[in-house]
């Protein structure tokens, strides 16, 4: 193990020794420094972990996640010093994570969570202006989904549970598959509840299709779908940029 590795690990880990060799400004041991600057550390780390994962935090309870975080930290250790670009891998670490196997749905609230920060962080892009525009020449557009657009499908209720955890007079989840979109009209993204067809007709829109093509095949796949509701959505919520094609 080199230097740097044993620093690393010895700076992550509470209970590893301080690295020998350490020394203070005057020469002597470095263990207290040491050990202020690794508990600074893994506060830090633990910080980012909460602003990225407010939901998941609000869920599981503050005391939980701070232990949760200390686990994950010294398991996936950033490889980039920009903090915001770290923890894409905590959905998959939670889904894995066996004491919160009771709670299947998670993993999926921590993929929202993270979809949310990448999001706010995604390129801006030219809003999608259809005024003045007759219905059947904006259903000829050809619009693509904006850099700071994502959809997330789940079986389970995340929508739901995102508002009941963040909105006090939300109503509690009904039991149930969702699928999210989350979109940028301003600088704050938010998450949508999709409609039955919505995710049919996003995954469409990533083909280049006209905004018209896609309602077709969301209708194929929904027969009941509310066209009118879907255009509404990925119109009035930053969803959609002009295709510079």
């Amino acid at each position: 193990m080199t230097g740097q590795t044993a620093f690393a690990a010895a700076l992550l880990d509470p209970s590893a020794p301080v690295p020998e060799g350490l020394r203070d400004p005057f020469g002597g041991p470095a263990g207290k420094r040491f050990d202020v600057y690794r508990n600074n550390v893994a506060v830090s780390l633990t910080e980012a972990l909460e602003t990225g994962f407010p939901t998941v935090r609000r869920l599981v309870g503050d005391a939980y996640f701070k232990a949760l975080a200390g686990v994950f930290l010294r398991a996936h250790p950033p490889s980039d010093p920009r903090l915001a670009s770290w923890g894409t891998t905590f959905p998959g670490f939670v889904a894995g994570f066996p004491p919160l196997a009771r709670l299947p749905y998670l993993a999926d609230i921590a993929r929202l969570d993270l979809g949310l920060r990448q999001s706010y962080h995604a390129a801006d892009a030219a809003p999608f202006d259809t005024a003045g525009l007759a219905p059947a020449a904006v259903l000829a557009l050809k619009p693509r989904l904006a850099p700071a657009t994502l959809v997330l499908s789940s079986r389970h209720p995340v929508h739901g549970i995102w508002r009941f955890s963040h909105a006090p007079d939300a109503p509690k989840p009904a039991p149930g598959p969702e699928d999210v979109l989350i979109a940028r009209a301003g600088y704050d993204p938010a998450p949508h509840l999709l409609p039955p067809g919505g995710l049919t007709f996003a995954r469409a829109l990533k083909g280049r299709l006209t905004l018209s093509e896609a309602l077709t095949r969301a209708l194929a796949d929904h027969p009941g779908a509310d066209a009118a509701a879907l255009l509404t959505l990925f119109l009035t919520s930053g969803a959609l940029t002009p295709d510079p094609a």
